[in-house]
C-alpha cells in the first residue's frame, strides 16, 4: 500500500480481525512490463500467479463487479454459514485492473461484490477487511454494526 493512511487502517482491521478467526493475506506481485501486454495477456499472467497461491482444497471466493451484492448483516450470515459448512480455507480474491482470467472464474466456487462502483485496490483491501470484521462482530453480537 502506497497510503500510508489506508495502511494503518487496513493494519487496524487486521488485529481486530484475529480475536475472531485465522486470517491471514498474501498480496501477489504484480505482472511486470504491461505497457507489452494486452489486457487479456495481463488477465492470463496474473490469473496464473493467482492459481499458483490458492491450494486444491481451498473455497475461493472473487470480490467480482460482477459477483453477488450483500448486506452486511447478510455478509455476516454468509460468512457464519460458510464457516458451519466448509471445512477448508475459505479464500477471498480481488483481481487485477481488468479483472480475472476465465481460468481463475473457472476455479472460483462462488462470486460477490461489494459494489457496482470502482475501487482502488487499496480501497478494496480496506473495504473488505473492514467488513469481514463487521461481519465477525455480528455474528458474536457485539455493538459495532448498527443499523
Amino acid at each position: 500500500m502506497d497510503d500510508k493512511t489506508l495502511s494503518q487502517l487496513l493494519d487496524k482491521y487486521e488485529k481486530r480481525i484475529v480475536h475472531y478467526i485465522p486470517f491471514e493475506k498474501e498480496i501477489i506481485e504484480d505482472v511486470k512490463n504491461v505497457k507489452n501486454l494486452s489486457e487479456n495477456e495481463q488477465k492470463v499472467l496474473e490469473g496464473n500467479k493467482i492459481l499458483k497461491s490458492i491450494q486444491p482444497g481451498d473455497y475461493v471466493i472473487l470480490l467480482d463487479e460482477k459477483g453477488k451484492e450483500l448486506t452486511s448483516r447478510d455478509f455476516a450470515q454468509f460468512i457464519g454459514k460458510k464457516m458451519q459448512t466448509i471445512a477448508k480455507r475459505i479464500v477471498f480474491v480481488i483481481g487485477g485492473p481488468y479483472g480475472f482470467s476465465d481460468e481463475v472464474y473457472v476455479r472460483a466456487d462462488e462470486k460477490l461484490s461489494l459494489s457496482k462502483m470502482t475501487f482502488t485496490h487499496e480501497m478494496v483491501r480496506l473495504i473488505f477487511t473492514e467488513q469481514l470484521y463487521r461481519a465477525m462482530t455480528i455474528l458474536s453480537g457485539e455493538p459495532y454494526h448498527h443499523e
